[in-house]
Parts: C-alpha cells; structure tokens; sequence
C-alpha cells in the first residue's frame, strides 16, 4: 500500500514530527508484521528518526545543520541560493524504513518520526509505503 500524504511548512527549517500520521496509517492498515518506508521526494528536505521527547533535540539539531552548512557561503554557486538546503537533506537522508511488528512500529522509547524541512516555507508531501511480510 502506498500512501501520499501533505503538509505545510511554516519556516525555512524545521523538523515535523509525522510519527502520528504513520503510526494511524499502520494501525488502519490492518497489517500485523511487515515494513513502513517513509520516503521524501523533494531534494530540500528530509525525513529522519531522532528523539522526541525534548524539543530543545531539535532546536539543537538545525543550529548545528546551520553552523555545518551555512545559507550563504562565498563558494556556493548554485543560482537559486539553497545549496544549504540541499547539503541539509543529504546528510539527513531521503527515507527511513521501520519495522511493522503486531500491528505497530517498532520505535525506541524516545523516536519519533521527522519530516525536515530545510528550505520553506512550502507545501510538501512524503509517501509511506507499508510491505506486509
């Protein structure tokens, strides 16, 4: 099954957290034991697995990106002026597969799911493609 689901966001970059939306689409499945691929297609953002529990992990999170790959450098020279965003979405990944098991993902105590958004604010969308085994 493959799902295409959209958002909204609000700033050049943040991390959404879509834990919730992929964990109903499993439930609403009916799928036992299985896969959750969460794909992003959009070279700009991300999709990763990080804590979620303390939102200070996330502030932390795009600071360092920003310190990593500041919006502007001298030696970029990509004519749309987002090579920052797309270095920030290299270095998070395109996807993420979680393991399906009893009907639920399997998830540390801490994870959670994130949408990154690295050059917004847009409207966005990610597919989850749920295997059953």
């Amino acid at each position: 099954m493959l799902h295409t689901l959209e958002l909204s966001t609000a700033k050049r970059d943040e991390m959404r957290d879509i834990t919730r939306e992929v964990r109903s689409l499993v439930k609403n499945s009916g799928i036992v034991n299985g896969l959750a691929v969460i794909y992003c297609p959009h070279t700009t953002a991300g999709i990763t697995i990080n804590e979620n529990a303390d939102p200070d992990v996330k502030h932390d999170v795009l600071m360092r990106l920003d310190d990593v790959y500041p919006w502007e450098h001298p030696k970029y020279r990509h004519a749309e002026g987002n090579t920052a965003s797309h270095l920030k979405a290299i270095t998070t990944g395109s996807s993420q597969t979680v393991i399906i098991q009893e009907g639920d993902l399997v998830l540390g105590r801490w994870q959670g799911i994130y949408f990154c958004e690295f050059d917004g604010p847009r409207q966005r969308r990610y597919l989850v493609k749920l295997i059953e085994d």
